[in-house]
């Protein structure tokens, strides 16, 4: 049911449309829950939480004392009892003491009960760099995550899409960690269809068409690629965009079908290039394309080093020139 009271048109950016969808979310069904640091009275460290406790009320939009352990806790035990809590960690780096309840208990429940219990809990988290941050602010370790078996890992790329995905996050039966790219949380703005619309899990989005190289990336780096894909225009080169969006479990039918028709691939990511999400799509990529490559896979990443701290983050954040660059190779290399 739609809430009457809330627009059902915004214009916005990502940091609005999380807000608008946890609104709906909360309307319509009285399950939902949020809970985590200063989700409540200062409305969260982003403000992505802004005025859903004064809407919906303390006791189910619940401030939480600085333990991340703690409101993963409580998030599991409340979805094992029929609640969809949505806690936010504050931080993707701060993330760390989470992972004792929602890798060994989250990720286990249907497992563990044989089907008989599920776990539709939604772990909400800003993460990666390009916001000047300190240390523990501007990690990027998605692929930690989605090594775990159990747990869908999900990253928006536009407002349009963080609305549509968290509303199908927020009504999956399991759990799905939400990573926020808060890079792009404000720097660009499109219409959001207050709609209640969901938008597909474990499918990517070809945001672009092309027919000579295929770009493959999620979160913040869309923008980039989609940049990098112009240019290439421009060389006469057309340029396949794939939004990956939910990279565990990995959509590799959309991605191996692209590459079989460019027979060419760069995968771009923020997090560091070593045991990334995009050695496994690179891994996949070769075994399932091989006789259909024109060239290797190239990969774009992050070097293997802890982020650098306030504006020195520009040296470590991939960009549209080096995806250029690493597209270019595959045609001198074929």
């Amino acid at each position: 049911m739609a809430d009457h009271n809330m627009p059902q048109q915004v214009e916005g950016g990502l940091l609005d449309a999380v807000n608008l969808a946890l609104h709906y979310a909360m309307a319509s069904d009285d399950s939902v829950v949020v809970l985590g640091e200063d989700v409540a009275t200062n409305g969260g460290v982003f403000r992505a939480t802004v005025g859903l406790k004064e809407k919906f009320g303390f006791k189910r939009v619940m401030d939480t004392p600085l333990a991340e352990a703690l409101i993963t806790g409580l998030a599991v035990g409340m979805a094992s009892q029929g609640l969809k809590p949505v806690c936010e960690i504050q931080f993707m780096g701060f993330i760390f003491p989470a992972f004792e309840h929602l890798f060994c208990h989250a990720a286990r429940l249907r497992n563990r009960t044989r089907g008989r219990m599920s776990c539709p809990m939604v772990l909400r988290a800003p993460y990666g760099g390009g916001i000047h941050a300190p240390e523990h602010h501007s990690e990027s370790t998605e692929a930690l995550i989605a090594h775990i078996p159990g747990i869908r890992v999900v990253v928006p790329s536009s407002p349009a899409r963080a609305y549509g995905l968290l509303l199908a996050a927020i009504r999956d039966p399991d759990p799905v960690v939400f990573l926020e790219p808060k890079r792009i949380y404000r720097t660009s703005k499109q219409v959001i269809n207050n709609d209640g619309v969901a938008l597909p899990l474990d499918r990517c989005f070809t945001l672009r068409q092309g027919s000579d190289i295929s770009l493959i990336s999620w979160g913040a780096c869309i923008p980039d690629t989609l940049l990098a894909a112009d240019v290439l225009q421009q060389q006469g080169i057309a340029a396949e965009v794939i939004d990956v969006a939910t990279i565990k479990p990995l959509d590799m039918h959309t991605i191996l079908s692209s590459v079989v028709t460019t027979g060419r691939c760069v995968i771009i990511h923020e997090a560091a290039r070593s045991f990334a999400v995009g050695a496994e799509i690179s891994a996949q990529v070769s075994e399932h394309c091989f006789l259909n490559l024109l060239a290797p896979v190239q990969r774009v990443g992050g070097f293997d080093t802890h982020m650098p701290y306030f504006k020195n983050e520009h040296y470590y954040l991939p960009n549209s020139a080096d995806i250029v660059a690493a597209a270019l190779r595959t045609f001198k290399e074929s």
